[in-house]
């Protein structure tokens, strides 16, 4: 980083991505240094929250039990509704996924931090610097249990918010509209895409998960997993639809491999043994003729 930094290159953000172990085990906290050293802005997941946590002061603390690959709801805090926070847009509760058994205590956060989200049972799940460009999440919003819309957003809003050009002494907001996605996700090839995906996602979302599982069982998909599952079944189908109907999904030059891997994010019911039947399967449940 430092050759990038010194070639002009310097990154408008780095991610403090999850890991196994202790923050310690990276020693996330020099890396936390160097970036503030350099004016880097900071977004952290998992791991990254509890490196934040330590680094600023905080004490980390053992779950009772492992949250591993386990869906949670969580709830937006006063600091968290607010315009600049990184859940700015998305509804005050949620659902998320959590693979995690470390996490920043709430009585013993610093004071620099503010808790931006937390659990039923008040364990933290966002925080955000009072003045510095830094912020994490303890979940996953990435993940397929974390609704894609929510997910989305919250990237959206970190590169959108976390910034030192933002931070004048009034704490003026820079216009920063544009979301650049680099991502090679399915769901969000480009920008109009991504948009119009964002859009779905969110009428999904305000359906109860009765009437998620009902339009799954009507299209002969899946209805089984969280409510953020059944939003990216959903998602994924109206998608793949949109492309198919334009002329841009090409299933007959699909491998097995990729047809197979299709129909189970479908989550499309059947077996199909062969190419052909996985065609025929993928050409009906998709409406292409």
């Amino acid at each position: 980083m430092k050759s990038m930094i010194q070639s002009g290159q310097k990154p408008d953000m780095v991610v403090l991505s999850p890991g196994p172990g202790n923050p310690s085990d990276f020693e996330l906290s020099k890396t936390i240094n160097f970036l503030i050293e350099n004016e880097i802005p900071g977004f952290g997941v998992c791991l990254g929250l509890q490196g934040m946590v330590e680094h600023f002061g905080g004490t980390l603390g053992v779950l009772e039990y492992p949250m591993h690959g386990k869906p949670s709801p969580v709830h937006l805090t006063t600091e968290g509704e607010k315009e600049r926070s990184l859940f700015n847009g998305i509804p005050n509760r949620f659902e998320v996924a959590r693979y995690h058994s470390l996490h920043g205590i709430k009585d013993k956060m610093p004071s620099c931090l503010d808790i931006t989200a937390l659990t039923d049972d008040d364990i933290v799940m966002g925080i955000q610097h009072k003045v510095l460009p830094f912020a994490a999440v303890q979940f996953h919003p990435e993940s397929i249990l974390t609704s894609p819309f929510h997910g989305m957003k919250i990237l959206e809003n970190a590169l959108k918010y976390l910034s030192y050009e933002s931070k004048t002494v009034d704490v003026e907001a820079k216009d920063q509209n544009k979301f650049v996605n680099d991502s090679e996700n399915d769901l969000c090839e480009d920008s109009e895409v991504f948009d119009e995906n964002l859009e779905v996602a969110a009428d999904f979302e305000v359906m109860s998960v009765a009437e998620l599982k009902q339009r799954l069982k009507n299209l002969g998909l899946s209805s089984t997993g969280s409510k953020g599952n059944l939003i990216v079944k959903l998602t994924l189908w109206t998608h793949k639809c949109h492309e198919a109907n334009n002329g841009n999904l090409g299933l007959d030059s699909m491998t097995v491999a990729q047809l197979r891997e299709l129909k189970q994010g479908l989550g499309l019911k059947g077996t199909a043994p062969n190419k052909e039947q996985l065609l025929k399967s993928l050409k009906e449940c998709l409406g292409i003729v």
